[in-house]
């Protein structure tokens, strides 16, 4: 990722930072509608907590794009995890064509051909690191 699109993520997702619960319940209105199979990784959870834990999630990714060495191990963390919540690989593009269309409506006319790109780059960097993560996770069971 380029500085400049590190600057884009940055200032497009500070003003849904205070919009934090509405964002993540439209990411997951998104999510559930393109895959309604996968609700069912979601089992018994508390949906708000998610969410919750969504944007902080998203938040502290972004905080650390400029600092690849701390994200990629987080990343991989992480993906590690969600192999045991039955997360699998085509899941990931759901996942990502729910986070641009809910950033499109979060952000209206602000979400320009650039922004999408940036997010684009930066949701794909993060997929490949968490399924990179999956996959060690595989191996070594």
């Amino acid at each position: 990722m380029t500085p400049h699109q590190i600057h884009l993520i940055r200032s497009s997702f500070e003003p849904l930072k205070p919009l934090a619960a509405t964002v993540a319940a439209a990411f997951y209105a998104q999510l559930f509608a393109r895959d309604p199979a996968l609700r069912a990784l979601f089992r018994g959870g508390d949906m708000h907590e998610q969410g919750e834990r969504l944007m902080q999630m998203l938040s502290a990714a972004i905080d650390l794009l400029d600092r690849p060495g701390a994200l990629i191990p987080v990343l991989l963390r992480l993906g590690q995890r969600h192999v045991d919540y039955g997360v699998a690989s085509e899941h990931y593009d759901s996942v990502g064509a729910a986070l641009l269309d809910t950033l499109a409506a979060g952000l209206g006319d602000g979400f320009t051909a650039e922004v999408r790109e940036a997010w684009t780059t930066m949701y794909g960097f993060v997929a490949r690191k968490m399924q990179e993560g999956a996959v060690s996770a595989v191996l070594a069971a």
